[in-house]
């Protein structure tokens, strides 16, 4: 990997990390168009630690939103009353929000990691995950009455959503989009859903990249040598930048406008997909086992 290769790899991530479009479809393609090949072990490592780039944006952002949480939960906590306050009842529903992303997460990982070493299985099922979202996305923006903001939500919406967070262990399915769509189908207006949901990736994005990020130095996995250190810190600051500033111009899009840009632009990538893998066209050959032992 080349150093611009590193930035280009953390502009998109940057880019699609909080757009409904899936980062990880995104990367999988522009790494297969760049030739980078499947199992190189410093590739599993870029791919989690720039997403710590990201995490860091939504902490930024959201930092006076994540300190009054803090605050409203702690002093129910003390006063006995854990649900006395939005902040607090906030505070809980993205931690209830979090548990079955986590649970899913952990039964499901090693099944999930194998897809990773077939690229044309990969990008199939990431281009059916495309196009299922974008058809539900649709239909949430069709049926849902987007009267509710933060401070109306309730115990079931955190279930709904948290559910529904769970299937982007799924490649192609994106986090923020499937949680975005789970809540405009239960009346969250767009721009308060898309902030939910990005309070959500929190917890989310944080356990899953620690827990990878763990197994890599358990391992002795992550590149402390050379020029990977000066890669990944490229990747991760790149696409921590891009994020805020897409976090920013997601809420006031979505404050007015709909989502139906995002649905075509899942649909197209999504078809296109299917064309490409089905001919082999850019698959980047996996690095066979006896290669990556060594």
């Amino acid at each position: 990997m080349t150093l611009a290769q590193a930035t280009l790899l953390g502009i998109v991530q940057g880019l699609t990390e909080f757009l409904p479009v899936s980062s990880t479809a995104h990367l999988k393609i522009a790494e297969a168009f760049l030739g980078i090949r499947r199992g190189d072990p410093f590739l599993t490592s870029f791919d989690v630690i720039i997403q710590l780039g990201t995490l860091f944006a939504v902490f930024v952002y959201f930092r006076g939103e994540l300190s009054r949480m803090t605050r409203g939960a702690l002093a129910g906590l003390r006063a006995r009353r854990p649900m006395e306050s939005p902040d607090a009842r906030l505070a809980w529903y993205v931690i209830v929000g979090t548990i079955p992303v986590g649970v899913l997460g952990l039964i499901f990982e090693h099944a999930i990691d194998r897809l990773d070493v077939n690229e044309g299985r990969l990008l199939a099922i990431i281009a059916g995950s495309l196009i299922a979202l974008a058809v539900l996305l649709f239909l949430s923006e069709l049926v849902g009455r987007r009267r509710r903001g933060l401070s109306e939500l309730s115990w079931t919406d955190a279930i709904v959503v948290g559910l529904a967070q769970a299937l982007a262990i799924v490649p192609g399915v994106s986090r923020s989009g499937v949680t975005l769509t789970a809540g405009l189908f239960t009346g969250i207006r767009r721009d308060d859903a898309a902030r939910f949901s990005f309070l959500l990736s929190i917890p989310a994005v944080g356990a899953a990249g620690g827990w990878k990020l763990l197994g890599l130095v358990r391992h002795h996995a992550l590149p402390l040598s050379g020029a990977e250190p000066l890669l990944l810190l490229t990747g991760t600051v790149v696409s921590g930048v891009v994020g805020y500033g897409v976090i920013a111009l997601l809420l006031r899009y979505l404050r007015t406008r709909p989502t139906h840009p995002f649905v075509v632009w899942r649909l197209s990538m999504g078809a296109l997909l299917l064309v490409l893998a089905g001919r082999g066209t850019f698959a980047a050959p996996a690095i066979p086992p006896v290669a990556r032992a060594r």
